[in-house]
């Protein structure tokens, strides 16, 4: 596939089950393997449960996905808690950013997807306020230690109790012209109880986006997507395209995202099945584009 820098890149969150099936087990083998495969050019690399990645791994990881022509992003860890009241936990939080931003950026890579955190015995608005600051100094350590590069990417949230809905994302982007929304549409169909179930759904989140930032800036977007099992409390599990009793329906926003020009990062979190779905939704997007 042409190395079109106007068109959405697509790629999954870690390894398939069939990446392990087929006989690999290091990432670093990745890249050829998704790109023969199934032609995809984007790849998020999981720091969610912790960073133990060495600095020689990560040279070798950038050093491959470039040979490849993939693009990579990460996913810092998720108990990551700008939120929180106590500066120190704050801090702590802010050097989990800044360790996965300093191995991002031996990667090659710029996009670090951040779960902002969840308020505590605070109010809301008072977390919000929390998270702006430290959002801001995060930014500025960023700048400090040579990584004005890296753009964090604030995820939208599959839990109501939680920081990320989608007002609250855009506001949160608004702190620096770098930070992207990460918008996952899946947690929006589940922290608003099934809320995505047609194409103008999909429709009023674009437009959302497009009405907060400026429209360069709203087409780069970083995207994940599966579809996804809910509950009373939000996101239970996240579900393959092949479970149609689930939503969203990725069928509904590829023509969108075409039309409207959009050209960031498409990330799949299918569990198990990233790699194949990502396809599937890269398959459908290329149809659009070119009609």
């Amino acid at each position: 596939m042409s190395p079109d820098k106007e068109r959405v890149r697509f790629g999954p969150a870690g390894n398939s089950d069939s990446f392990y099936a087929a006989g690999f087990s290091q990432t670093v083998d990745a890249f050829l393997w998704q790109r023969e495969q199934f032609d995809l050019d984007a790849f998020e690399v999981p720091f969610g449960r912790g960073i133990s990645m060495s600095a020689a791994t990560a040279e070798a990881i950038g050093a491959a996905a470039h040979q490849a022509g993939v693009t990579l992003s990460a996913h810092a860890p998720y108990y990551i808690n700008l939120a929180n009241p106590s500066d120190e936990m704050a801090q702590k939080s802010m050097q989990y950013i800044l360790s996965a931003a300093r191995l991002l950026d031996i990667m090659g890579g710029s996009r670090l997807v951040v779960h902002v955190g969840s308020p505590k015995k605070e109010s809301r608005e008072t977390a919000m306020a929390l998270s702006k600051e430290r959002l801001t100094q995060t930014r500025e350590q960023l700048i400090q230690k040579g990584f004005e590069h890296i753009r964090l990417c604030l995820e939208t949230m599959g839990r109501p109790s939680v920081i990320g809905t989608l007002d609250e994302v855009l506001s949160l982007v608004a702190v620096d012209d770098s930070f992207l929304p990460c918008i996952d549409f899946a947690h929006l169909h589940a922290s608003g109880g099934g809320a995505i179930n047609d194409a103008e759904d999909f429709k009023t989140v674009l437009d959302a986006v497009e009405s907060s930032l400026d429209l360069n800036r709203a087409r780069q977007m970083h995207m994940h997507f599966s579809r996804i099992e809910f509950g009373k409390k939000g996101e239970i599990r996240h579900r393959v395209f092949a479970e149609t009793d689930y939503g969203p329906e990725p069928a509904w926003l590829m023509p969108l995202l075409a039309q409207r020009g959009y050209h960031g990062v498409m990330i799949c979190e299918s569990r198990g099945n990233q790699a194949e779905d990502a396809a599937q939704m890269q398959r459908m997007y290329l149809s659009y584009l070119k009609a």
